[in-house]
Parts: structure tokens; sequence; C-alpha cells
């Protein structure tokens, strides 16, 4: 394995972390060695993504549902509902010391702005933007604190570039941006680094849902990617995973697309 890539003895948070590309996030994370919370808001999502990890390795799992093994890490199923800063204030005070804050989760309507509904606007802003913002302000002054952490927004190309049909949706997940900027410069003095992440086109359950309304979507899209495939959660996670260890520590204030070329700068 590389050099500076463990992450034995660090507790990440992965939000969302029920869903394709959250569930190959906390795979990365715990084959590292961290203590990963599965985060989700569909509490038997996270369950079955703490059951698939223990099945794929030799794990012990308790009765508590969370699951270790002696040479990786752990995984453990928490709910929290993103658009509820109650429990979302609940669940950071239960968490413990997070080292790692990967906000994954987000939500979508795919709808000409035109003809969108404003009560859609509200819940992407909850959780997709507000969300990341409040959970971090609970959990970063313990990071900054013990002198190191990390922050990984996960955004989408289409908040860089327009996505047709998601204007409310790009541009609540293009505040993470200005936000993960800030919070680059302003913790880099406690040894926390902040970057986001934006997946292009990804083959994910949610995709596939959009395409079976229009047909021959995935074909026209492919057409269009340089690498002439769709991407993979692994895809996407690796990313995550490696901008979370040591080797990333000089990475900060960046924002990464894995894309297959569609964006490239």
């Amino acid at each position: 394995m590389m050099r500076g890539t463990r992450l034995d003895g660090r507790l990440a948070v992965v939000t969302g972390g029920g869903g394709a590309i959250g569930a190959a996030v906390c795979a990365d994370l715990v084959a590292l060695g961290a203590h990963v919370i599965v985060a989700d808001v569909r509490q038997d999502a996270a369950a079955k993504v703490v059951e698939g990890l223990a099945l794929a390795h030799p794990w012990v799992v308790d009765p508590g549902g969370t699951a270790w093994s002696e040479d990786q890490g752990k995984a453990e199923a928490r709910e929290v509902d993103l658009a509820d800063p109650a429990r979302i204030t609940r669940f950071a005070e239960a968490a413990g010391p997070v080292d790692i804050l990967v906000h994954n989760a987000g939500v979508t309507v795919v709808e000409p702005f035109t003809e969108s509904d404003p009560a859609s606007w509200d819940l992407m802003w909850q959780v997709n933007l507000r969300a990341p913002m409040l959970l971090t302000k609970l959990l970063l002054p313990g990071m900054v604190e013990r002198g190191w952490g990390r922050l990984v927004f996960v955004s989408s190309d289409g908040a860089r570039a327009g996505s047709g049909g998601e204007g409310a949706y790009a541009a609540t997940k293009a505040g993470l941006f200005g936000l993960a900027k800030t919070l680059a410069r302003e913790a880099a003095k406690g040894g926390v680094t902040s970057n986001v992440v934006c997946p292009g086109p990804t083959d994910t359950p949610m995709l596939r849902r959009i395409e079976a309304d229009k047909p021959g979507l995935v074909e026209r899209i492919v057409r269009n990617i340089p690498l002439r495939r769709l991407g993979t959660p692994d895809d996407v996670a690796g990313l995550v995973a490696y901008l979370c260890t040591e080797r990333a520590a000089y990475i900060t204030g960046q924002t990464l697309s894995v894309s297959g070329g569609v964006t490239m700068q």
C-alpha cells in the first residue's frame, strides 16, 4: 500500500452513505483503517452497507450493528435527517471526535427551471447546502482543536458547467465551492484541509431511474464522454478517499472533477 494512506484510528462520517457513491466511499475508508459512520436518512440503507462490508471481509458484527476486523477499520450505521437541523445537531453530538467529514448526501428534482416548484428548492437547499454548513460548523472546531481534519464536499459537474433540468440542484451544489474554499483558508492553521469532488456522469441507480423515463439518455451521455463510458461509484470514491489521507495533506481549496474528461481545466 502507498505510504501515508492508512487511516488507522481516524473517525469518519459519510453522509448519504447508503447510496451508491456513499457506499463506495465508506468501503474505501474502511479498507484504509478508518472507523466509518455510515450516515443516511434511510437507516435500512445504511445498515445494508455495513452488512455488505461485513460479508466482504472476515468481520465481527456486534448486536449494536457495528462491524470490524483486526486489520481493517470499523463501520456502523446511523440515521440522520439532513433536512432537520435539530436532528443534525443530535447526530453531531453523538458522533464523537470526528476527523473526516465527507458531505456526500444530495437530493435533486429534474425538471425545467421555469416549471419547477419552489417547494422542491427548499428541500434541495436544506439537504445540499444548509446541512453541510451546519454539520461542518458543529464538527470542525474539534478537528481544529486536535490539529488534524479532512473535509470533502461531493458536489457535481452539473454545478460547474450547468445541467439541463437541474437548475436548483446545480445552484445548491455550487454553493459548496465557496464554502469549501472559505473553510480551506480559515481552518488551514488547524491542520484541516477542505476540498470539493465533482462527479460527472456516473452509473448510479438515480441515473438509471431517470433513464427509465428518458430512453436512450445514457447512450447519448456516453457519446459525449472522451473516455466513452459512464463513471462508477468506485471512480469517485478513490479520489475522495485519497483526499482524506496524509498524502493529500498539501491539497486544499481545490475543486476536482471525476468526469471521464467531460470537464477539463
